[in-house]
């Protein structure tokens, strides 16, 4: 059975548990889940392999690729600046990034972006690799195009054009760019080990990621070849832009860590990812990040229903993913965002909890991730 590290504050052993049988019956790799409560961190365990070939233990500073997991940071980002006074939600994307208004979109307003009703969830334009990773070839690519349907009519995933659209907004607003700002704004106040764009020096603590394995089961659905392999609106923008992107081993390579995908590439702790949502729900060693007002206002439901991209349905406040979309496990007062193949970070405004669950085994499914589920019923029961 692999060993699981870290601390565990008593009554929250169940946790713990759940965490020890993802190992056992759900076929982790290396992971890691941190809980907050009361303000304190209760849960903060790790354990399996950062490198199973390598041999390479996950150790207490172990650090993964989390995907859109990331988006929640972003959001933090645009609820901060909205907070601020430094964005209007309400008014034009426009009127920030003036290029944006081109092919008709000159009245989509900033909240749009946030609940992902902009339209703009593939990006057109013929782009090679370096030109998505450099950021002003994709995001010029986005201001001029037209919408994928009409803006603010129905809501689809912006699963990758997300990032660059927020990020875009906060580049013009703060002269910095969106990964910069979370360093300084959010990761530095609180110490948290969370990049979006990774300096070289903290290359070495990140663990690999495993791409998610075939279907075991003979005639089984294969989710992820069904993302991959279709020239649907799903097909553009999972794979997009360009066809460039697959969830396989790509995603190890220093490029694609060095760059600033605030949609998509974030790499964190599970600390870390606690950490932060739990700074959002209350005071952390003296910084909160948000207003309970700015927050509550932030889970307000900006889209919710079939969704256009993922044909299912989603259910989105101010770029925070909300219940049930979120996690079946998740409280009516949960708010945060999972990433693919398994990663999560939310906090639970009523139980005043935070979780950060962060792996390197991909796995996908249409009804949820067993293990991030198994972890959250775990804290729900150590509650009480």
């Amino acid at each position: 059975m692999t060993q699981v590290h870290g601390s565990v504050a008593p009554g929250f052993e169940p946790v713990a548990d759940a965490f020890a049988l993802n190992f056992e019956r759900h076929g982790e790799v290396g992971a890691a889940c941190c809980v907050y409560a009361g303000g304190q961190a209760v849960v903060d365990i790790w354990g399996g392999f950062a490198d199973r070939e390598a041999g390479h233990a996950w150790e207490r500073d172990t650090a993964a690729l989390v995907f859109s997991t990331t988006k929640g940071a972003t959001a933090l980002c645009m609820n901060l600046l909205a907070e601020r006074g430094a964005i209007d939600l309400a008014r034009p994307v426009a009127a920030y990034w003036p290029e944006f208004a081109a092919a008709g979109k000159g009245a989509i307003p900033v909240r749009w972006l946030l609940g992902h009703r902009a339209g703009l969830a593939a990006v057109d334009g013929d782009l090679t690799l370096d030109e998505v990773l450099a950021w002003d070839p994709v995001v010029q690519a986005l201001a001029a195009q037209a919408p994928n349907w009409e803006p603010g009519t129905a809501h689809g995933y912006h699963a990758r054009s997300y990032g660059w659209l927020n990020g875009e907004v906060i580049r013009r607003v703060t002269g910095k760019s969106p990964g910069r700002f979370f360093a300084d704004e959010i990761a530095r106040p609180l110490a948290l080990e969370f990049w979006i764009g990774l300096p070289e020096a903290e290359e070495r603590r990140v663990a690999r990621i495993y791409p998610a394995a075939p279907p075991s089961e003979p005639g089984a659905p294969d989710l992820l070849a069904a993302l991959m392999g279709s020239d649907s609106l799903l097909g553009r923008v999972m794979t997009g832009p360009s066809n460039l992107f697959r969830y396989d081993d790509m995603w190890n390579r220093r490029a694609l860590h060095a760059a600033e995908m605030p949609s998509s590439n974030g790499i964190a702790t599970a600390r870390a990812v606690a950490r932060m949502y739990a700074a959002l729900i209350g005071e952390i060693d003296g910084v909160r990040l948000l207003r309970p007002d700015t927050v509550a206002r932030a889970c307000e439901v900006q889209s919710e229903g079939p969704d256009r991209v993922l044909v299912m349905p989603t259910r989105f406040g101010l770029g925070f993913m909300l219940p049930p979309a979120l996690s079946r496990r998740a409280g009516p007062s949960a708010f945060g965002h999972p990433g693919a193949g398994g990663s999560l970070g939310l906090a639970d405004r009523e139980r005043g909890f935070a979780l950060g669950y962060v792996m390197n085994q991909m796995q996908f499914g249409l009804t949820g991730d067993p293990r991030s589920e198994g972890l959250l019923e775990a804290v729900e029961r150590s509650l009480g």
